[in-house]
């Protein structure tokens, strides 16, 4: 389910007290804090180690970009590698001592392309120069210099083929030719070749070979309900992988499983709340190291007395308020950069020496921000009319009552996905301007099981909307928002859910603002990429078949032919090269509202995707936004008071 959800993707549970308790704070309100300084890009991010542990990288602005830095361990001075003006690179790392690898797609149409680049700036080469072909990377193969293992979908759009790709020359060699049902490859811990995934639109096939000289054998086949993700191989390098799988249960367990007998042989850990989300490991030590899951906050499970002792020293010298992410490390395992931040804090950079036991600060994110300007993110439960459990997040405004409020409610995307603790620079920004922000993990959010993700199918609009709007209720009895100030925010899904709001529960929004999101079931599903294709048929039991009796309940709940119920201002941004909801799902919004002669404020840049990219493009939108609040929202109360 994993690999499923990251493709259709659009990134114990604590209950709090009421938020009633928190209500009266003698604490003054900050100073307004300018959209720039929220959103312009990071001083430095991204950091990145060699293999040899003799330099560092990160990304920091060059001509406004996100551009490669390098500097020696220990050297004040670093040198720029790359220098793109007119888009940031999306991520990076270092294929070996002297050359690194980073991926850049064109204006936001997600067909990423892969370069490399020595780290003195020389020798740049496209590896894959390809007009409208998307290339993943399969396998970095961390012990292989010169190499590593993509694929593309240059043959044919709908499928990827595996390459054996070398970052030096560019030349590139097919390993297996795509049937056309594979969706996914997975390597040994050698660089071969040794899984596939197939799909016949709703069941998923893991296959298996020996090796690379041997046919492919099925495995197991499972529906798409059901979640088998083998993460890597054990350390023999055989036929046992850690996985992590739902198999015969609701919450997703880390497990080990045998290829060859196709079944489970231990269960390593569970949590009884959420589904374990990942499970890392050493190469050094050849064994798994810690597991991931997230309740209302990251937590791990300690697998390893290295990694307990690093967690325990940077909650030691950094504090136990912080989430600790491991970002990156060399060969040797005993130099690690760590990434820390909290709800508050945007986060920062640190060297970890273990063998002498020393965490050195490399950067702040952004360093301009002050973390006592910035609001708590505090984890909250409410309950659905049909009596359902939603877990969320509730920021409130710094030195206000909390008490009849102007509430903004920020539906995640996804909307297989979820909504987690951390900073976030979009509901700063609206606490910063005295709003209420309200996140929630409706039904369909991913982490909390396999029953409550599949609750959501074929619920757009329904059920869905219903959580959104009984959480939205729910703070209104709190005596928190102020019914008559609320506004609907959403970017891809949570645009559609805004657009849906302000159609199913039109006295319920004053404003809108819908960020790249579906207007008609109908024809965001005729335009899905075409690497989306194989999995058409199980969209279609997700969210609805057209061609069957569901087009009638597909229709209901697409907010484009529903505009005549709708009461709220609204405000539309979109990306004109956005592949997976594209420009005529807000045009078509657009234009039947002028049919009808409602004013629809509009924002379309031409040189973006699926959401802004680039930082001029999200200061428009960020300052267009609260000056859309501020008319809609705190104008209608200068209104309610005279």
């Amino acid at each position: 389910m994993k690999k499923v959800l990251a493709i259709l993707a659009f990134l114990i549970i604590a209950s709090c007290q009421s938020p009633k308790d928190d209500k009266i704070t003698s604490v003054e309100p900050p100073p307004v804090i300018p959209v720039e300084d929220l959103f312009k890009n990071s001083e430095k991010r991204t950091f990145r180690i060699s293999p040899n542990g003799k330099y560092i990288s990160y990304l920091a602005p060059w001509k406004t970009r996100m551009n490669i830095y390098v500097k020696e361990i220990g050297s004040d001075s670093a040198k720029v590698v790359t220098n793109l003006e007119d888009r940031s690179i999306y991520g990076y790392y270092w294929a070996n001592d002297n050359r690194l690898v980073y991926v850049r797609d064109q204006g936001g149409d997600e067909n990423l392309h892969i370069y490399a680049v020595d780290k003195d700036g020389s020798n740049l080469k496209d590896l894959t120069p390809f007009e409208g072909v998307r290339a993943q990377i399969i396998d970095d193969l961390e012990d292989n210099e010169d190499e590593m293992i993509i694929s593309l979908n240059n043959r044919i759009p709908q499928i990827f083929d595996p390459y054996r790709l070398n970052i030096k020359t560019g030349e590139m060699n097919m390993i297996y030719k795509n049937p056309g049902n594979i969706t996914g490859w997975q390597t040994d811990h050698s660089g071969a070749l040794r899984m596939a995934y197939v799909t016949n639109g709703v069941d998923q096939t893991i296959l298996y070979r020996d090796n690379e000289n041997e046919p492919f054998k099925e495995v197991i086949t499972t529906n798409f309900k059901e979640t088998l993700d083998p993460q890597f191989f054990d350390f023999e390098n055989e036929h046992i992988v850690f996985a992590i799988s739902n198999l015969g249960r609701d919450k997703s367990a880390a497990i080990k499983f045998d290829l060859k007998t196709g079944k489970e042989v231990e269960e390593v850990f569970k949590s009884e709340d959420v589904d374990v989300e990942g499970i890392s490991y050493s190469r050094l030590q050849k064994a798994p190291t810690f597991i991931n899951y997230t309740t209302s906050r990251l937590e791990r499970k300690i697998l390893d007395s290295k990694y307990e002792e690093i967690f325990g020293m940077l909650e030691d010298k950094l504090g136990a308020d912080n989430e600790y992410y491991i970002t990156a490390r060399n060969k040797e395992e005993n130099v690690f950069l760590i990434y820390s931040g909290n709800d508050r804090h945007r986060g920062a950079y640190y060297y970890l020496d273990y063998s002498k036991k020393e965490v050195e600060h490399l950067a702040d994110l952004s360093p301009w921000l002050n973390s006592d300007h910035m609001a708590q993110m505090k984890p909250i439960t409410y309950e659905t009319r049909d009596g359902l459990t939603i877990h969320g997040y509730l920021t409130l405004p710094i030195g206000v009552e909390a008490k009849n409020l102007p509430l903004v409610v920020n539906p995640h995307g996804g909307p297989w996905a979820r909504d987690r603790w951390g900073f976030n620079p979009e509901v700063q920004l609206l606490a910063n301007r005295g709003y209420a922000v309200l996140q929630m993990n409706f039904r369909g959010s991913t982490g909390y099981g396999k029953e409550f993700w599949q609750s959501s199918f074929k619920q757009w609009g329904q059920n869905m909307q219903n959580d959104i709007t009984d959480g939205v209720e729910w703070l209104i009895d709190q005596g928190i928002a102020d019914r008559e100030r609320i506004a609907i925010y959403g970017g891809s899904y949570g645009g559609y859910a805004t657009l849906s709001g302000i159609t199913k529960t039109p006295d319920l929004y004053a404003a809108a603002i819908d960020y790249v999101g579906v207007s008609n079931l109908f024809t965001w599903m005729e335009t899905i990429p075409p690497y989306w294709e194989p999995y058409k048929d199980m969209l279609h039991e997700m969210v609805g078949n057209p061609n069957t009796i569901d087009s009638v309940m597909m229709k209901e709940n697409s907010p484009v032919f529903h505009i005549d119920k709708i009461k709220a201002s609204l405000f539309i941004a979109q990306g004109a090269n956005d592949p997976r909801v594209k420009q005529a799902e807000s045009d078509q919004m657009v234009e039947a509202l002028k049919k009808n002669g409602v004013n629809v404020q509009y924002m379309l840049k031409d040189n973006e995707g699926h959401g802004f990219y680039n930082e001029e493009n999200r200061f428009d939108f960020y300052n267009a936004m609260t000056e859309f609040l501020d008319e809609n929202l705190k104008e209608k109360e200068e209104d309610i008071k005279t």
